[in-house]
């Protein structure tokens, strides 16, 4: 197995243990972060009724428009302001933030730093 897959199938393990501990409410859903090479992506679960909530990346027409790549911090910081906007307005203002077996470190707290100015409480 090369390297590429085993720090994946590592990420994916460690997703697994915090989605033991982690559960999205109809009060309180799960926002849960995704990130590739060249983008990042956002969702709000309710994981009790199964449903995704609302969702994004750095794909969206507002937030591409602004940046030039995807795969970077800039990119993630204007992902989670324009995120915490747009979720607010759908009346989700209280979240539990699953980092998806990534560390929070560059990106990922980034984006979760933006939300918290944003208005956003996990």
């Amino acid at each position: 197995m090369d390297n590429t897959k085993l720090k994946e199938l590592k990420r994916v393990y460690r997703h697994q243990r915090t989605r033991k501990k982690v559960v999205g409410t109809t009060e309180q859903p799960r926002l849960c972060v995704h990130r590739s090479l060249k983008n990042f992506f956002v969702q709000v679960v309710d994981d009790s009724s199964g449903k995704v909530l609302f969702g994004m990346s750095t794909l969206n027409k507002e937030v591409r428009g602004k940046i030039k790549n995807g795969g970077n911090i800039d990119a993630a910081s204007l992902l989670g302001e324009s995120f915490a906007a747009e979720a607010q307005k759908k009346g989700i203002k209280k979240v539990c933030f699953d980092r998806g077996g990534y560390l929070y470190h560059g990106r990922v707290k980034a984006f979760a730093e933006s939300l918290r100015k944003g208005g956003m409480e996990f």
